[in-house]
């Protein structure tokens, strides 16, 4: 019998062998090279000098970054208070079985299908002051600087990061919707609960491990907006716009300096890594079970 349990684990062990070469080759490595790159000085196209921890003591120390950092830390906030209310309702109103529930969510679901550079194109067209929704007639009132107001461009990409991601958190908490077991329903209907109060003590506490993955997807993926950032605003107007991850690429590829630019990609990394950890730690998920058990 140990044995045999020996061997299980031993052939469980080397079915993960292909798993972790790949994390190791595309994940481990450049990683390591990134660190090893923002302890030189590089233009992308000379010759590589050591420079030591002066890119680090550069770049934490430059206003920029501090700038991009809190940006980050407000996307990140703002996303999640706007889409994750959103998704929720969307997910358990299109988990109905009612056809017209069903027609909706198809046409919810139409974000997911676009790339991040059409929807930023799109978006930037609509918003445009001149040509957009402002040039409609008896629409004069939307013919604001949407894109030009340092005021109000963060906001903006807000709602236009949220339009695109909440299909995707709303399919999340519409196949957990449809996992609940109707049984709960209707004992919650016997004891004469309403539609509000079935959501409030039957839904939500089933739901509790999709808010975990949906909020963890949601925070840590603020960490990645770039492409649709990029597109729409390049990061200004000055620097109104300008997150993490297109500070990253603005220093390394604008400014053509790839040390700080690997200075700045180690730190998406960790606060990537520290903020997913976190969130697993502190919300109990790697000790979440199904919320059927038992029943």
């Amino acid at each position: 019998m140990h044995v045999s349990a020996t061997r299980a684990r031993t052939r469980s062990g080397l079915l993960t062998l292909p798993a972790l070469a790949m994390f190791v080759v595309f994940a481990v490595v450049p990683l390591a090279g990134a660190v090893v790159l923002s302890l030189t000085r590089w233009d992308g196209l000379g010759e590589i000098s050591w420079e030591g921890l002066g890119n680090w003591a550069e770049v934490l120390h430059d206003p920029v970054t501090g700038n991009a950092l809190l940006l980050t830390l407000k996307i990140m906030v703002f996303s999640w208070v706007v889409q994750t209310p959103i998704s929720l309702l969307l997910g358990v109103f299109t988990a109905g079985t009612q056809r017209y529930r069903a027609v909706l969510a198809v046409l919810y679901f139409l974000p997911l299908l676009l790339s991040s550079a059409a929807v930023a194109i799109a978006f930037k067209a609509v918003l445009d002051p001149n040509f957009g929704l402002g040039g409609v007639p008896g629409l004069g009132f939307l013919s604001l600087d949407w894109l030009g107001d340092p005021d109000l461009v963060l906001y903006v990409v807000i709602f236009v990061i949220a339009w695109q991601f909440v299909p995707f958190h709303t399919l999340l908490y519409q196949a957990a919707v449809r996992q609940i077991p109707a049984s709960l329903y209707e004992a919650a209907d016997i004891d004469g609960a309403g539609r509000v109060k079935q959501f409030r003590y039957v839904t939500l506490p089933q739901l509790r491990n999709t808010v975990v993955t949906s909020s963890t997807l949601m925070v840590t993926g603020s960490l990645t907006y770039f492409d649709v950032v990029f597109v729409l605003t390049g990061g200004g107007p000055g620097n109104a716009t300008r997150l993490l991850p297109l500070d990253m690429y603005l220093t390394g590829f604008s400014a053509n300096d790839m040390g700080k630019a690997s200075v700045l990609a180690v730190i998406l990394v960790v606060t990537g890594l520290a903020l997913a950890f976190s969130l697993t730690k502190y919300t109990g998920f790697a000790r979440m079970r199904s919320e059927q058990e038992g029943l």
